[in-house]
């Protein structure tokens, strides 16, 4: 039986931060539909549309987050799709400021952090990406 060998910090890292916002969005998804189903929304389908939708986009960074964490070489690509996104968002809260700002600095760090971790050559060689 062959033992595999523990995965370097930085996968582990990876995994770890993109699982956290895969939560986050997913926490969003059910307070809008706890939200939906407590309140009174202006148009019912609008917001059971968005809480659907929601939900539905955070089950890329879990799934990413997993097969980071079990070291799949396909779960880069989503992992990495899901930071770059996460930029232009961040972006955008920090043109609203206010409290918006620090949500917005700490989205933008675990970004970078995530993306530095994955193009990282011991990163990718654990994936089993590039030259072997």
């Amino acid at each position: 039986m062959e033992t595999q060998t523990p995965a370097p910090r930085r996968i582990v890292a990876a995994a770890a931060v993109t699982g956290i916002e895969g939560l986050v969005v997913a926490g969003f998804g059910i307070v809008s539909l706890v939200m939906l189903v407590t309140g009174r929304p202006d148009d019912m389908m609008q917001a059971a549309t968005l809480a659907v939708t929601v939900l539905a986009l955070s089950v890329l960074p879990l799934a990413a987050a997993r097969g980071l964490w079990l070291r799949r070489r396909w779960s880069r690509g989503p992992s990495m799709i899901v930071q770059l996104i996460a930029l232009p968002v961040a972006w955008q809260m920090a043109q609203n400021g206010g409290a918006l700002l620090a949500a917005a600095v700490a989205l933008a760090l675990a970004a970078v952090a995530v993306l530095g971790c994955l193009v990282n050559p011991t990163a990718t060689e654990a994936l089993g990406i590039g030259p072997r």
